[in-house]
């Protein structure tokens, strides 16, 4: 039985999972040398260490000066849950959703905070809802950029600027590496352990004025657990947005977080961090326009994202299998790589069509994903000719 060829050259660095991240190139443990362990968060040095994570995040992402930054625990679904409790219930809510996080946080606020004046706009994986259909006089709860589908927004022309209603917007797997339309939006939360790499359990959580004043003015019908509470006697919690954190942080990732906002700045900040993810896209984009066997799931070329790229197998034969066993082969592609050592971690989120998930986010190599492509086309080969003896 022949075995089919090996592509010759392999990626430096196999890391394409959409969470957590590769590191930015070059990193070493010795990033982490000057980080404040076993020092108190509460000490100066720990107070100037996340006083300075925010001012970085403010600088490279390009917050403007009047919106709070705040980091808070448990990733973004940490900074989602806190948005979600404390600010919903004083209008009507749309809740949009065209992937599995999307989907959760409906569930969330349809269960668990029980709200009854609730609208959904939804879409199946690969499409976006319709946004024409959204009513900004109401709170308007949204992600970015969906991590489980590979659709995103395009841009926030859809957000009237005289909305009355908040926009809460979950931007983990966007920002660094799209451009958000902050003067849009009134919540924007996000993990480090995307597009920056970093390690994993922080959030961060940014407000708008718009949104101190709801906080400040409107109290839910809910208890709040302590960890979710940011105002006391109807006011702010400012020190939470001074890097006064709700909860003890690692000290360990924050001082990782910060090589790694250096790192952007250093590569020319925003613009930089997106020219990379968009160079990182072109790679994935143009291998699947030339093959016969791979599409993207987002249909839309406008809302394809250029982070969490996912793709769907389309080969003829494939096609035909039932769904359990295009998993199956799918599965087999990712393990086949894995094995290889070329790409780890790229298999499709488990509520997500069968297919491909790569990491294309700014601290993944361009290089690496050249090298990455004739794998694919191997390992399909492979599971293709496995399929045909079975």
């Amino acid at each position: 039985m022949s075995t089919l060829p090996k592509p010759d050259i392999r990626p430096a660095r196999p890391h394409f999972s959409s969470g957590p991240c590769a590191k930015r190139p070059g990193w070493t443990p010795e990033a982490l040398k000057n980080a404040a362990v076993g020092r108190s968060h509460r000490a100066k040095i720990g107070k100037e260490r996340l006083s300075r994570a925010i001012e970085l995040t403010r600088e490279v992402l390009e917050v403007p000066a009047d919106y709070r930054i705040g980091i808070v625990p448990a990733s973004d679904t940490g900074a989602v849950e806190m948005a979600l409790w404390s600010l919903l219930g004083a209008r009507g809510v749309d809740m949009l959703a065209w992937e599995s996080f999307g989907a959760g946080w409906v569930t969330d606020v349809v269960k668990q905070l029980r709200l009854e004046d609730v609208r959904r706009i939804e879409a199946d994986y690969g499409k976006l809802p319709d946004l024409s259909a959204v009513d900004f006089d109401r709170d308007v709860v949204f992600t970015w950029n969906g991590t489980t589908s590979g659709v995103r927004v395009p841009n926030a022309d859809f957000i009237p600027a005289d909305r009355k209603g908040l926009t809460i917007c979950d931007a983990t797997s966007a920002a660094f590496a799209q451009r958000l339309d902050f003067a849009k939006l009134d919540v924007v939360t996000f993990s480090w352990q995307k597009v920056l790499g970093g390690e994993a359990a922080h959030g961060v959580l940014i407000l708008s004025p718009r949104a101190v004043e709801r906080l400040e003015t409107y109290t839910p019908s809910w208890p709040l657990p302590k960890i979710f509470r940011l105002t006391k006697g109807g006011k702010l919690i400012e020190g939470i947005f001074r890097g006064e954190t709700i909860n003890t942080p690692s000290m360990l990732c924050v001082e990782d977080y910060l090589d790694a906002l250096e790192w952007a700045k250093s590569i020319g900040g925003l613009d930089g961090l997106i020219a990379r993810a968009d160079a990182n896209f072109a790679v994935i984009d143009r291998y699947v326009g030339e093959s016969a066997w791979l599409a993207h799931l987002a249909e839309d070329p406008s809302t394809r994202s250029n982070t969490s790229v996912c793709l769907s197998i389309v080969d003829e034969e494939v096609a035909r299998l039932d769904d359990d066993a295009k998993a199956a082969f799918a599965k087999g592609i990712v393990s086949a790589l894995d094995k290889e050592g070329v790409a780890y971690d790229i298999g499709h989120y488990r509520d997500a069509p069968p297919g491909l998930r790569i990491w294309a986010g700014a601290t993944v190599e361009t290089s690496d994903l050249e090298a990455l492509m004739p794998w694919l086309g191997w390992a399909f080969q492979t599971q293709k000719a496995a399929l045909q003896r079975a």
